[in-house]
């Protein structure tokens, strides 16, 4: 047998990676206390793979939990490892990967909404524009003056996405975006 084919001796010892990366919303529920948010990301990090979205907000006030919304592509294979680490850790109570679960409850993916400040400033025509465009996206003036609007706009990723498209040739200045806020449809929970 060739040296290349032999397996190591290592506990570590791993196959090839053949799988293609995947884009998943994985859902954290977690005890609402210092540094649970540290050792959550570090899982990621120390894997080297980047989270594209996260958000964190106390959902049950009694109960001191709160929900981690993460967005992240790797191989299934790895968010496998992921999945079962983090429902390892101490103060996690249950990881669901949202994409997977609804894929069994027949749905194409879960439903995901992310909200976003959007300043443009301009004058005349543009200042036209741009409230023409932020009435057709349903995004709200939030506030105005003679000099710059700030829209707050919700939707899908992609919808946000084209709305900052359009307003960065009217005068976009800044962005704030929340990040993605997750949940599969139907009667069940988490």
């Amino acid at each position: 047998m060739n040296a290349q084919h032999q397996p190591t001796g290592s506990a570590y010892f791993m196959s090839a990676e053949t799988s293609r990366p995947e884009t998943h919303t994985l859902s954290v529920l977690v005890d609402n206390e210092p540094g649970v948010l540290a050792r959550v990301i570090g899982l990621f990090s120390g894997r080297g793979y980047n989270i594209e979205s996260l958000t964190v907000s106390e959902t049950e006030h009694e109960a001191h939990l709160s929900r981690i919304t993460i967005v992240t592509t790797a191989t299934p294979n790895v968010l496998e490892q992921v999945k079962s680490q983090l429902e390892r850790i101490i103060p996690v109570h249950r990881v669901v990967d949202l994409t997977v679960r609804s894929v069994e409850l027949g749905h194409d993916k879960p439903l995901e909404r992310e909200l976003a400040l959007v300043k443009v400033t301009g004058t005349n025509d543009n200042r036209v524009e741009a409230l023409r465009l932020a009435d057709a996206f349903r995004a709200q003036v939030i506030d105005a003056n003679t000099e710059h609007f700030i829209f707050e706009i919700t939707g899908r990723v992609s919808k946000i996405e084209q709305f900052i498209s359009i307003m960065r040739p009217l005068g976009l200045v800044e962005i704030c975006r929340t990040g993605i806020a997750a949940m599969n449809r139907g009667p069940q929970g988490m």
